[in-house]
């Protein structure tokens, strides 16, 4: 897999604020309490389950700004995939820093690793289509960079990020605007030539109108695989097809099957489980 960056600006800031949150005026009052200052430790953060990992620079960041003589060392990094019991990093240093640091590194990889395990189960159920998994802008608020990058790490795609990167007319616009025709006119007369343009429908007369007048994408929505696999054989490659609105795990396969380019699923960032992490006590 290639590389993954995210930027280190806003690895920065988030894990700080994060901090913040965590350790408010007082600091770590319990470790403080009970650890003397100067005792040593070595501890690994080891999966608890079968996934896959994502967000390993967040939890490197947390130890670092708790206390850059924290030494940090991954063992698998963001796209790699673990058993339960797998080591993922190393952590040695001070024991009250890498105390006063496990949660919100923890809390990071933890929320990220899930998406990333969820995303990677989706896309290996359509592994045999053409289709490709791609996320939504349903993320957790002043997380979407983060997970975002966890959905990459599980093989998906990303959609556009915000309502500023690309131009996607749903139902509502089109209401508004009185037609299908009408949006799309009007929409590509304010986007500039580097931008995209997507339109959402629901019925193959709307999609008609669709073809007319011409888009780059055309969202498929809440459509079954038979009026999906119809759609496609209209649109004839002359524009991208997502299909979307409540496709899981059970349904995704039949989805990709009717020829659609793209999948796009909510519930990788706004239902997927935490991934079980714990940081353990280095033995051996």
């Amino acid at each position: 897999m290639q590389d993954l960056v995210l930027n280190p600006l806003t690895v920065r800031d988030a894990v700080a604020a994060a901090l913040a949150e965590d350790l408010g005026g007082a600091g770590d009052i319990t470790t403080n309490a009970c650890i003397p200052a100067g005792t040593p430790a070595a501890l690994v953060i080891a999966s608890r389950a079968k996934g896959v990992i994502s967000g390993v620079d967040l939890a490197e960041e947390a130890f670092r700004q708790i206390d850059p003589g924290v030494a940090f060392a991954a063992d698998v990094r963001d796209g790699g995939s673990v058993e339960p019991g797998t080591v993922v990093a190393r952590v040695s240093g001070p024991a009250r820093s890498i105390l006063s640091a496990e949660r919100v590194a923890l809390n990071f990889m933890g929320r990220m690793s899930g998406i990333a395990s969820l995303t990677a189960r989706y896309v290996e159920r359509v592994a045999h289509t053409r289709a490709r998994i791609v996320d939504t802008r349903k993320t957790t608020p002043l997380l979407r960079a983060f997970e975002k990058h966890a959905v990459r790490s599980g093989g998906g795609m990303n959609h556009r990020f915000g309502l500023d990167d690309a131009v996607l007319i749903k139902d509502n616009h089109i209401a508004v605007a009185g037609s299908i025709a009408a949006a799309l006119r009007a929409a590509k007369a304010h986007a500039g030539h580097m931008v995209k343009i997507e339109i959402e429908v629901d019925t193959l007369a709307q999609l008609v109108e669709v073809l007319d007048e011409g888009a780059d994408v055309v969202l498929l929505d809440n459509m079954s695989p038979t009026l999906l696999r119809q759609a496609v054989e209209m649109v004839g490659g002359r524009m991208l097809t997502e299909a979307s609105g409540g496709i899981n795990l059970d349904t995704v396969a039949a989805v990709a099957e009717t020829g659609v380019d793209m999948i796009s699923v909510g519930a990788l960032t706004h239902s997927a489980p935490v991934m079980d992490l714990g940081l353990d006590v280095k033995v051996g």
